[in-house]
């Protein structure tokens, strides 16, 4: 693995396995999971690389409309967030995956920080700081759970499938 690598099945589950929801929640399901994994380097062309990424896998697994417009702008602000507030070593990348399992469609992007995401109130004037109160209202679900063996955390969103 070459430097600023993150080993994606360490990080974000191996295949045909359900994620844990938190760090806590030990519950595995046998559900059949259908993902895609990236690794994209910390720069602000990621985002709208992250974006391609997710439409093009998208129409490959026939998701379009209201679910696929959510997906996108869910990861475009788990992209940002981790770009602007992830304090990690420079060199090292996100990682990002799409899966689908149980009806869902899960968004999630993984960095070396530790750091747990909190949403926050943003004034009135503020330019950002509003991002993952949007996950919140829009996704059906959203959480982060602890890299295993590793540094870092993935954060994730969830639409249920039409």
């Amino acid at each position: 693995m070459a430097n600023g690598e993150f080993d994606l099945g360490n990080l974000l589950g191996q295949e045909g396995t359900r994620m844990p929801e938190t760090a806590t929640d030990s519950a595995v399901t046998d559900a059949a999971v259908t993902d895609a994994t990236w690794q994209l380097p910390r720069t602000p062309r990621s985002a709208p690389h992250a974006r391609q990424l997710l439409r093009a896998q998208l129409t490959d697994w026939q998701i379009d409309g209201e679910v696929a417009e959510t997906a996108e702008l869910l990861l475009t602000e788990l992209v940002t967030n981790s770009l602007q507030h992830a304090c990690t070593a420079p060199g090292l990348g996100i990682g990002l995956r799409l899966a689908t399992y149980d009806g869902l469609l899960r968004v999630e992007v993984a960095d070396a920080d530790d750091h747990r995401p909190v949403p926050r109130q943003a004034a009135a004037g503020d330019e950002g700081g509003r991002g993952l109160t949007l996950i919140q209202a829009l996704a059906q679900r959203w959480g982060y759970c602890p890299r295993s063996g590793a540094a870092g955390k993935a954060t994730w969103a969830e639409l249920a499938l039409p």
